[in-house]
C-alpha cells in the first residue's frame, strides 16, 4: 500500500509539471541584496543550497558567471541547469528569499536580517514570439575575471548586453571565446524577455482577482530563521518546516510540491 501510494503521489507531482516550458532546461542566478555582506553571504548559502537540489536530482550544472564579494560571499551567479524538467523543479525558488540570524560578521553578535534574490529562467534557443531587435542592444566586451587560465586575463572575451527597451542587462565570462559569450548571453537575454512576459500575463491575472504583490524586496516570497528560533516558512504557500538544515542542505521537494499545488489551484505564479 505504501508504494503504491508513493507511485500515485509521483504520478500526481508530474501532472503538476505540465506548463509550456516546464520540461526545459534553467537558467538560475542568485543576486545579494541589501545587507552588506551578510547578503552576499547568504547568497553563496542559496547558491550552494540550489546546487546540492540539482545534484540530488542527478543534473548537469555550468556556472555561466560569477562575482566573488570583497569580504565574504558572492554578489552574483548565474548557472545553466542541464535536467529534464529542471525549469519545472526550480521555478518554485524564483523571488526574494530573506534570511534571519545572529550575523557571523558582526563582532557584538547581533541579529541581521538578509536579502537575496533567485532567479529561475527557462533556457530556450528561439521563441517564436520573441523577436530582438540588433538596434535595441548595446553590446559591451571586457576583460574577463573568471576561470580559464592566463590567458582570460588579457582578452575581452567577456561580453555584456544591455536590451535597452527593458533595461535588462546579461553579463557571461565563463568561455574563452567572445562569440561563445555572447551567444549564451542571447539565450539568456531571450529567457529573460520570456519571464517577464510571463509575469506580466500572471499580474494581470492576480489583478482581476485582487491579489497582485510586486515581486519587490519588501515581499519575499520564503523565509528562514535561524534565531531566535528555527524556521523556513514559504510565505505564498504557508508550507513551513523546522528543519533548517535539511533546507539549506538541498530538501526542497516539499516546498515544490506545495508551489506546484497552489499555482494549479489559480493563484499567480
Amino acid at each position: 500500500m505504501a508504494e503504491l501510494e508513493e507511485s500515485y503521489r509521483q504520478l500526481e507531482f508530474s501532472l503538476l509539471l505540465s506548463e509550456e516550458y516546464d520540461t526545459a532546461n534553467a537558467i538560475v542566478a542568485v543576486h545579494a541584496g541589501t545587507g552588506g555582506t551578510d547578503a552576499m553571504d547568504w547568497a553563496e548559502m542559496l547558491e550552494r543550497m540550489l546546487l546540492r537540489f540539482t545534484e540530488q536530482r542527478g543534473w548537469k550544472t555550468r556556472i555561466i558567471d560569477r562575482s566573488v564579494g570583497q569580504e565574504a560571499g558572492i554578489k552574483s551567479v548565474t548557472i545553466e541547469v542541464l535536467g529534464r524538467y529542471a525549469y519545472g523543479y526550480l521555478k518554485s525558488e524564483h523571488g526574494v528569499h530573506r534570511l534571519v540570524r545572529i550575523s557571523p560578521f558582526d563582532a557584538e553578535k547581533m541579529r541581521h536580517t538578509s536579502f537575496a534574490l533567485v532567479e529561475v529562467l527557462p533556457e530556450l534557443d528561439k521563441v517564436k514570439d520573441i523577436v530582438i531587435d540588433p538596434k535595441d542592444l548595446r553590446i559591451d566586451t571586457y576583460l574577463s575575471s573568471g576561470h580559464g587560465g592566463q590567458s582570460v586575463q588579457t582578452t575581452y572575451s567577456a561580453v555584456r548586453i544591455v536590451h535597452l527597451p527593458t533595461k535588462i542587462t546579461v553579463a557571461v565570462q565563463n568561455e574563452r571565446s567572445q562569440t561563445q559569450n555572447k551567444e549564451t548571453a542571447m539565450k539568456i537575454l531571450t529567457a529573460k524577455l520570456v519571464q517577464l512576459e510571463l509575469e506580466k500575463k500572471a499580474a494581470e491575472k492576480a489583478k482581476l482577482r485582487g491579489e497582485y504583490h510586486e515581486a519587490a524586496w519588501g515581499n519575499q516570497i520564503r523565509s528562514y530563521v535561524l534565531q531566535p528560533y528555527r524556521m523556513v516558512k514559504d510565505h505564498r504557500t504557508k508550507n513551513e518546516t523546522s528543519q533548517v538544515e535539511e533546507v539549506l542542505n538541498g530538501d526542497l521537494l516539499p516546498f515544490m510540491d506545495a508551489y506546484l499545488r497552489w499555482t494549479k489551484a489559480g493563484r499567480p505564479g
